[in-house]
């Protein structure tokens, strides 16, 4: 079983402290764990050509952008699992995350069952982020399993917070048994 779990975020905080403890919790529960950092990679915003809809719900899932999403689309592809954290700006996902949701149009149509969570960490509230994850799995196909939720102001706060600690096992637990 493998999960991928990809991290919104600018910078080594919160939500990629979420991430990372939780692919070690599924690496401890027999689970093939990856972390993708968006800050780390070059993903180029859509440019909206719509080259990689020819073909439908059977398109081959190519984008005329070279950047490293031609690495990430095989990652996904063979994950069983799919987990998206974002920080909340203005109480939505971050920037870095949407552009990248926007770029996995080209195989978005063979998503379609696998398993999805998300990890939202805001200060005040986490506003519509878990709304806009849950309707992009929607739009995928993806099976909602659900998410963790956390407020924090300082970098790496969610680390001392055992509530969260719980959540993310009981996350962890709740992934693998819907993808076995």
């Amino acid at each position: 079983m493998k999960l991928i779990s990809v991290c919104g975020s600018p910078r080594n905080g919160n939500t990629e402290w979420m991430l990372k403890h939780l692919n070690g919790l599924a690496a401890s529960n027999g689970i093939e764990a990856e972390l993708l950092l968006l800050r780390k990679l070059e993903v180029k915003t859509c440019n909206g050509c719509l080259s990689c809809e020819k073909g439908g719900r059977d398109r081959p899932g190519i984008c005329t952008i070279k950047d490293d999403m031609q690495s990430i689309y095989p990652k996904l592809l063979s994950a069983d699992i799919i987990v998206f954290g974002t920080p909340v700006y203005f109480e939505m996902l971050s920037g870095l995350l949407k552009n990248f949701m926007d770029r996995t149009c080209p195989i978005w149509p063979r998503l379609e069952g696998k398993c999805f969570a998300g990890i939202a960490v805001a200060e005040e509230g986490t506003g519509s982020a878990v709304e806009n994850l849950k309707t992009y799995a929607s739009v995928c196909g993806l099976k909602w399993v659900g998410c963790v939720t956390a407020l924090a102001k300082m970098p790496r706060q969610v680390a001392g917070d055992d509530k969260v600690k719980m959540e993310l096992e009981r996350l962890v637990a709740d992934l693998k048994g819907a993808a076995t």
